[in-house]
């Protein structure tokens, strides 16, 4: 804007200098009536029309520099336009031309271009400040009420750190009892989380693990659709009811005798393998199709049959008017796996969860097995009702005599089993009680207050009261070959357990449990040992997060 008005000024003084001269060009040194009789009437007629239109360019040089600076407010560009004289780039005062005479009119017109203005010039003339580089939007961290978590800004990535540690104290009373003690029952720590709307992931580790990899969970879970969704890695099998409930959330510090019939129970009922399932109808149906390793994640499978696994749960009031049936619920499970004999496996192992003793020996087995099972959930307030049925065969093919010295490949009846487990609870404080979860604790004793709720209290209290059995067989079977003659002796046996038990939540994130089981070995299958009760005391500070 300063150099159109510099140029506008200069076209100004310019023009009078230029009449000026136009004037003066007689000599100097003759009179004034000479010069007036040489000029003629048409001469100053034809000076009077240079005059006008010298004064009209002018007019339409101030109505262009008007318009280029109304031009120049609108647009964001520093400067459009401007009036630059031809001869370059003196300074406007040098452009002054001196006047030789006085007169109306006496001004000198400057030849003027107009020109595109120069990027370089503009932002001499109106620099303004550079805008600033765009940055990255940071990630989001925080506390969710439940676990830490690291998200993305448009939350298609999140990812949280969980674990949880069980801390025992066992005591024990019974002819052949094993010794009290202090353990550290789990200690697990992962992380979980999501990559967009289809994607969940997971892995957990056990620092404690004596048995099998420190590797319990490792997998990737596709949600195509709630109803249609694929698992791969390592996770649990989805076999039965109580598989289904963390290891946070049991009513008890050991599940009940019916585990012992659950697949891969060496590694915590967790395989290596693939599984299509769904909710269909907003969970009124789930259903869980499967195919695992069956032994764990360090040892390759034995056999080219993997371990099949189906499982099928029903809310048949899920979505009905009545407020006591919306969450009672039934399904049941089947499994198909194959033992090889001549990789050593055996039978089930039936060392009772709370190590209190071992019920049934360890037989060869070698062929299919069978495991079949059945369950109910009833949850209303802070009442929790559940109950379950397994049952299992595992066949004998080809194992041969047991006898010192037989042989042959024969086959004997297979070893079978069967186990129930039916429990309550309880909540005296009037949490309701989830399905799988942590109660909402209404008063938390100490600690951060509970998601969605404040204040003190005494935490929450829970009552709980269970009964568990298994019972298991193998008939026996005389061979009276006079080439390989042996006795395999028969096994039948059963043991059951009623367990009490008070559950505290300070708060809801750590819980107390003492447990009171008394095991009824009915029929002992170590030789010396007599039937008699054992009692069993168990106590559990955990904490997760």
């Amino acid at each position: 804007m300063r150099s159109l008005t510099v140029s506008f000024a200069l076209v100004i003084f310019m023009v009078p200098g230029s009449l000026t001269h136009a004037q003066s060009s007689q000599p100097a040194d003759k009179p004034a009536a000479s010069v007036s009789n040489v000029a003629s009437k048409e001469e100053v007629n034809q000076l009077r029309g240079e005059v006008a239109a010298q004064r009209q360019a002018i007019e339409e040089l101030k109505a262009l520099v008007e318009k280029l600076a109304e031009a120049k407010t609108r647009t964001a560009d520093d400067a459009s336009v401007q009036v630059r004289p031809v001869a370059g780039s003196a300074p406007a005062e040098n452009n002054l031309q001196p006047v030789d005479a006085p007169g109306e009119g006496g001004v000198r017109l400057r030849n003027a271009l107009l020109v595109e203005a120069d990027p370089a010039a503009a932002v001499v003339d109106q620099a303004k400040p550079a805008a600033a580089p765009k940055k990255d939007t940071p990630l989001a961290a925080g506390w969710s009420g439940e676990h830490f978590f690291i998200k993305s800004a448009d939350g298609q990535f999140s990812i949280s750190p969980y674990g949880y540690l069980d801390t025992d104290y066992r005591a024990y009373k019974g002819d052949g009892a094993p010794s009290d003690t202090f353990l550290i029952r789990r200690a697990r720590f992962g992380f979980q989380g999501n990559f967009g709307s289809h994607f969940d992931f997971a892995i957990l580790t056990d620092a404690n693990a004596t048995t099998g990899a420190i590797v319990r969970d490792a997998y990737l879970n596709v949600r195509i659709r709630p109803e249609f969704q694929f698992q791969a890695g390592q996770f649990k099998e989805p076999f039965a009811q109580e598989t289904g409930i963390g290891a946070t959330n049991l009513d008890f510090v050991e599940r009940g005798l019916q585990s012992l019939l659950y697949p891969s129970t060496a590694t915590a009922y967790r395989s290596p393998g693939i599984a299509l399932h769904g909710d269909i109808n907003g969970g009124v149906i789930q259903w869980w199709a499967g195919a695992f390793n069956g032994r764990g994640g360090v040892t390759a499978n034995n056999t080219n049959e993997p371990d099949f696994v189906g499982r099928l749960r029903l809310y048949p009031f899920r979505k009905g008017k009545s407020d006591w049936l919306k969450q009672f619920a039934f399904g049941g499970s089947i499994d198909h796996a194959r033992s090889r004999g001549l990789s050593g496996d055996v039978s089930f192992n039936a060392a009772l969860p709370d190590a209190a003793y071992t019920f049934f020996p360890a037989l060869r087995i070698n062929g299919p097995v069978e495991r079949y099972e059945g369950e109910f959930t009833y949850l209303k307030g802070p009442l929790g009702l559940r109950g379950e049925y397994v049952q299992m065969q595992q066949q004998r093919y080809d194992i041969g005599s047991e006898t010192p010295g037989g042989l042959g490949f024969l086959s004997v009846p297979g070893v079978g089993a069967k186990a129930w487990n039916i429990g309550a609870t309880y909540l005296l404080t009037g949490e309701k009680r989830p399905e799988n979860g942590t109660p909402r604790v209404k008063s938390p004793f100490f600690g951060p207050d509970t998601p969605g709720g404040k204040g003190r209290g005494l935490g929450a209290w829970e009552v709980a009261l269970r009964y568990t059995g298994i019972q298991a067989n193998a008939p026996g079977e005389t061979f009276f070959n006079p080439f390989t003659p042996g006795l395999v002796p028969s096994y039948d046996y059963h043991t059951d357990e009623i367990t009490f038990g008070l559950n505290w939540y300070p708060n809801y994130w750590v819980k107390y449990m003492v447990n009171l089981a008394v095991d009824q070995l009915h029929q002992p299958s170590i030789t010396g040992q007599v039937p008699q009760n054992f009692f069993v005391v168990m106590q559990r500070l955990q904490f997760r997060f």
